[in-house]
C-alpha cells in the first residue's frame, strides 16, 4: 500500500499561453488572457467573449495525423500531457507502462466537432458525415489517446463531473495510486468547447458575463460588479507518483497531494445553496484526509467563477471551514485572468497552487474594484503578494452539484 502521492511534473494549454511557465508568468503579472471570440462570429449571441487558445496549431503541436484525428479537447491533452511527461522525466517503458495509468476527464468532450457535423449533416445529408465523428466527440477521448501515445496499459478513466472534472480526476488518480494499483498516474482535466451551440447554451442560461465593450475585466470573482463567468478552454496534466518511486528514479518533487475531498449540494442543477455547505464539506473532508487543520492552510486558489451566487455561496463556505481564522488566509481566483476552463479548470489552478508553493507568491485576483459586503474576505485584489507557503487549498465546485477540493503542499510539508 503506498500511502504518500507527490507530483513530479505538470503541463498546461490556457488562454495565456500554450505552456505551464509562460502561463505563470502572465497570472503573475496580472495579464488578461480573454478577448472577443474568434472562432466564429458571435455578433448575434448576448454575450460575445472567451479565454480562447491563440494561436494554436495542431499540425504544429501533434503532427498532421492528429490534428486531422482528434478534437480540439483531445489536441489539448495530448500537449499537456506531452509536457507534463516531459517536465517529470518520467519514460514509459516496457517494464513499467502496465504501472502507469491515465484519468484524464472533460466536462463537456467534442463540442466543436459534433457541431462541425451537425452543420454537414443539415446541408449535405448523412452520408457525408465524418466516420470519425464518435470517436472524436466522446468524453474519454482525451485518456484514450493520451494512453495511446506513450502505450501506457495501466487504469484509465475519464471523470465527467462539469467544473470539478481536472480536480476529481487528480484525486481520484491518487487513490489509484494509494491503493498499490499503479506507481504513477498523468491525472488532469482538458476542455474544448467554444462554439456556437455551446455559448449558445450558457448565454440561455444566463450563465455568462456580457461585458463584451471590456473582455478583459469582464471576469471579476467576487466583485459587486460581477456579472457571470466568462468560457474558455485548455489542459493542464499532473504526474502523479508514489512518493517511493519517485524516490527510487531520482525525480524532482513538485509538491505532495495532501489531501482530497469530494461532496454533493444534492440541491440544484446548477445553482449552489446560499450558505456554501456542499463546497464547505468537500473542503472538510480534504482538511480530514490530509490530516490537517484549516489554521495549515496558508493560502486557497478560490473556484471563483464571477457569478453572483457562486462567488457569495464560497465566501460563506470558506468562512465555515476558517472559521475565526477566515479573514486571515489569502484567497485569490486565477479564473479573473484566465475565464472558466470548465473540465480544466481545477487541473490548471492545482499547477498554478504548485507554482505558488514553488515561488512564495500568492496570485492575484484581478478586476477586484468594488467590495461586495457578501463576499468580505481577502481576495489577494489585483497584485501578486510575496508571502510564506507550505500547504495550499484548490477548489473546484461543478454544475450538477459535485464539489472537489485538494491540497498540496511542499516536499517538506
Amino acid at each position: 500500500m503506498h500511502d504518500r502521492v507527490v507530483i513530479t511534473g505538470y503541463g498546461a494549454v490556457t488562454p495565456l499561453a500554450d505552456n505551464a511557465d509562460d502561463t505563470w508568468r502572465a497570472v503573475l503579472s496580472g495579464e488578461s488572457g480573454i478577448g472577443r471570440i474568434t472562432a466564429f462570429d458571435p455578433a448575434a449571441f448576448t454575450s460575445q467573449i472567451a479565454g480562447e487558445v491563440t494561436p494554436w496549431d495542431p499540425k504544429a503541436k501533434l503532427g498532421s495525423k492528429h490534428a486531422r484525428r482528434t478534437d480540439r479537447f483531445t489536441q489539448f491533452a495530448l500537449e499537456a500531457s506531452r509536457a507534463a511527461l516531459e517536465h517529470s522525466g518520467l519514460e514509459i517503458t516496457d517494464a513499467n507502462r502496465h504501472r502507469v495509468g491515465v484519468y484524464i476527464g472533460t466536462g463537456i468532450g467534442g463540442l466543436v466537432f459534433l457541431q462541425n457535423q451537425t452543420d454537414v449533416l443539415r446541408e449535405r445529408g448523412p452520408s457525408r458525415i465524418s466516420p470519425f465523428l464518435i470517436p472524436l466527440i466522446i468524453g474519454n477521448m482525451a485518456a484514450g489517446m493520451v494512453s495511446m501515445e506513450y502505450g501506457i496499459e495501466g487504469p484509465n478513466l475519464a471523470v465527467v463531473s462539469a467544473c470539478a472534472t481536472g480536480a476529481h480526476s487528480i484525486g481520484e488518480a491518487a487513490e489509484v495510486i494509494r491503493r498499490g494499483e499503479a506507481d504513477a498516474m498523468l491525472a488532469g482535466g482538458t476542455e474544448g468547447a467554444i462554439s456556437p451551440i455551446g455559448l449558445a447554451g450558457f448565454c440561455a442560461g444566463r450563465a455568462l458575463s456580457t461585458r463584451n465593450d471590456e473582455p478583459e475585466r469582464a471576469s471579476r470573482p467576487f466583485d459587486r460588479e460581477r456579472d457571470g463567468f466568462v468560457a474558455a478552454e485548455g489542459a493542464g496534466v499532473v504526474i502523479l507518483e508514489s512518493y517511493a518511486h519517485a524516490e527510487a528514479r531520482g525525480a524532482e518533487i513538485c509538491g505532495e497531494l495532501l489531501g482530497y475531498g469530494a461532496s454533493a449540494d444534492a440541491f440544484h442543477m446548477t445553482q449552489p445553496p446560499a450558505d456554501g455547505r456542499g463546497a464547505r464539506l468537500a473542503m472538510e473532508n480534504a482538511l480530514r484526509n490530509a490530516r490537517l487543520d484549516s489554521s495549515d492552510i496558508d493560502y486557497v486558489n478560490a473556484h471563483g467563477t464571477a457569478t453572483e451566487q457562486g462567488d457569495s455561496a464560497e465566501t460563506q463556505a470558506l468562512k465555515g471551514v476558517f472559521s475565526n481564522g477566515a479573514m486571515d488566509v489569502p484567497i485569490s481566483s486565477t479564473k479573473s485572468m484566465m475565464g472558466h476552463l470548465i473540465g480544466a479548470a481545477g487541473s490548471v489552478e492545482l499547477i498554478l497552487c504548485l507554482q505558488a508553493l514553488r515561488d512564495n507568491v500568492a496570485p492575484p485576483t484581478i478586476n477586484y474594484e468594488i467590495p461586495d459586503p457578501d463576499c468580505d474576505l481577502d481576495y489577494v485584489p489585483n497584485q501578486a503578494r510575496e508571502l510564506p507557503l507550505r500547504r495550499v487549498m484548490s477548489n473546484s465546485f461543478g454544475f450538477g452539484g459535485q464539489n472537489a477540493a485538494l491540497i498540496v503542499g511542499s516536499d517538506d510539508s
